[in-house]
C-alpha cells in the first residue's frame, strides 16, 4: 500500500482513542509488565508516544517543511518517557497522549500539504535523505507497532494460564524484538542508543 496522506491520518486519529479503550481504568498488573530488559510495559509505550507527539513527527515535518539548507534531524531520546512520565498516572498519560495527537493532526491538516510536498526531504541522522511521506508513513506504523507491542506484552501475562491453548495463541511466545530495531522502523537509527 502506497502512502497517502487521508488514509494515514485515519489510523493517527484513531490510535488515542484504541490506546484508551484498552488500556482506561486497567489495573496495573495488567499496564506494567513489561518484556524483559530494554523493553516497554504498556505504560511505557504511552509515555513514549507523547514523547513522539512532542519531539519527532511534526518537529521533525516541520523542519522539512521550513527548506532550509541543514534540514538535519536532531536525534530523539526513545528512553526520555522514563523520566517525563515519573509520577504521572497512566489516565494522565493517556489524556496527554491524545491531546498532543489532536493538536498535531490539526497542525498537520493547517499544512494542506500537497504531493510536492510529500517529496521533500530531510536528513536523518542514520538513514540520510528520507522523505515528508516516508517520515508520515513511518509515524503510521509506529503507531501500529506500539499498539501490536502494547497487546502483545499484556497477553504474555496469561502465557502460563491458558494451560494447553498456548499452543494456538503464537503471540504468547513471540519474542520481543531488540528495541535498537523496533526503533529504527520508527524514525532512528543505531548510532546512538538514545535515537528514534
Amino acid at each position: 500500500m502506497h502512502f497517502h496522506l487521508t488514509t494515514g491520518v485515519a489510523v493517527l486519529e484513531r490510535t488515542p482513542r484504541a490506546l484508551h479503550a484498552l488500556l482506561g481504568g486497567l489495573p496495573e498488573a495488567w499496564t506494567t509488565p513489561n518484556e524483559g530488559p530494554g523493553t516497554f510495559s504498556a505504560f511505557d509505550n504511552i509515555g513514549h508516544l507523547v514523547h513522539g507527539e512532542r519531539s519527532d513527527w511534526i518537529p521533525r515535518a516541520r523542519l522539512i517543511l521550513a527548506r532550509v539548507e541543514d534540514r538535519r534531524f536532531q536525534p530523539v531520546d526513545r528512553f526520555a518517557h522514563y523520566h517525563e512520565s515519573k509520577g504521572k498516572t497512566l489516565a494522565e498519560l493517556l489524556d496527554e497522549f491524545s491531546q498532543l495527537r489532536a493538536a498535531n493532526l490539526a497542525t498537520l491538516a493547517g499544512w494542506h500539504l500537497t504531493d510536492a510536498d510529500l517529496e521533500l526531504d530531510g536528513e536523518h541522522p542514520a538513514f540520510g535523505h528520507v522523505t515528508l511521506r516516508q517520515l508520515l508513513a513511518t509515524w503510521v506504523a509506529h503507531d501500529l507497532g506500539h499498539l501490536a507491542q502494547t497487546a502483545r506484552v499484556m497477553a504474555k501475562q496469561y502465557r502460563e494460564a491458558v494451560g494447553p491453548w498456548r499452543a494456538y495463541l503464537p503471540i504468547l511466545d513471540r519474542e520481543a524484538h531488540p528495541s535498537a530495531q523496533i526503533e529504527q522502523l520508527a524514525g532512528g537509527g543505531p548510532e546512538t542508543e538514545a535515537e528514534s
